[in-house]
């Protein structure tokens, strides 16, 4: 099936899908353009798989790019074989659904469960593209303290206004693309009953904006890092300096894949600490174990 699939989609680059001006690529040439041309890519639409993609099908159907761009996780340039993201979604999601891609809100979920809600708009953004091949060294080059491998499928972004890694993220390892509401998807990472405008308010939108790529509250949300409610709640047995402090800066306290963020003003802290005690009494546990005591 798979390879009816690949030769179907060679087919019809030779047909015309290919960018204009440009010859269809041969099979060879989408080998050489991804590094592991096997590897899937799944697309949802509120939970329903509507397509699954090799990175060689993709790169047979989108004519694939150099890009080069500041990387915040290399802290340097670096050089990528890349497919135009707007492409890949057009044709992962065409016909599957009928508003704008551009309206719609996204999940990025990567292998390590790293889960990354983002907007379509953000998401369309002219200079976002899907690396499939790191063109500064044999292999992808491992990122970070973990010395985690990025492959197969990276998220970068060509525009030197891009750089930022909490506006525009990296997620790497990716392997689903989901169309869904971030509502629907994480029910219960929401302060039930916490009115607009107060502090818990404002931290919940500070955590879905940064936070709950890797954390997740009452088992919704990233895998990266620890949970945050359950069954214990991080204010419940942290002191809240203590939190304030790591949050700035975990380095402090252990080599980690946290980030720093030191551009959080006091006034941030004090909504993420007000949306995690609001929290501690909103949980939501589906993975409880009855309790074994007497």
């Amino acid at each position: 099936m798979r390879a009816l699939c690949l030769a179907l989609a060679l087919c019809l680059g030779a047909c015309g899908l290919h960018p204009p001006g440009t010859s269809a690529p041969d099979a060879g040439r989408v080998a050489a353009a991804a590094q592991d041309p096997d590897a899937r890519l799944e697309f949802r639409v509120d939970g329903r798989t509507v397509r699954v993609l090799t990175l060689g099908e993709l790169t047979a159907l989108i004519g694939p790019e150099t890009v080069e761009n500041f990387d915040g996780y290399y802290h340097r340039a670096k050089r990528f074989r890349a497919l135009r993201l707007d492409r890949v979604l057009a044709e992962a999601f065409g016909g599957a659904v009928r508003e704008p891609l551009r309206t719609r809100q996204f999940l990025l979920r990567a292998r390590d469960g790293y889960t990354v809600p983002i907007s379509g708009e953000r998401l369309l953004e002219p200079g976002a593209y899907l690396a499939v091949r790191d063109l500064d060294r044999p292999g992808w080059e491992p990122i970070g303290p973990q010395r985690a491998n990025p492959g197969p499928a990276y998220l970068v972004w060509r525009e030197p206004s891009q750089v930022d890694l909490e506006t525009h993220p990296r997620p790497w390892q990716l392997a689903v693309i989901e169309i869904a509401r971030f509502e629907a998807v994480f029910p219960h990472t929401a302060p039930a009953g916490e009115p607009d405008g107060s502090p818990a308010r404002r931290g919940y939108a500070i955590f879905t904006d940064l936070c709950i790529r890797c954390h997740a509250i009452n088992r919704e949300g990233g895998r990266v890092g620890p949970e945050l409610n359950v069954p214990q709640g991080v204010t419940e047995y942290r002191p809240e300096a203590q939190i304030r402090a790591y949050i700035r800066n975990p380095l402090t306290f252990r080599y980690s894949a946290m980030p720093a963020h030191p551009h959080l003003g006091d006034g941030d802290l004090d909504g993420l600490i007000a949306y995690f005690r609001a929290m501690a009494l909103r949980k939501h546990d589906p993975d409880a174990r009855p309790d074994a005591g007497p």
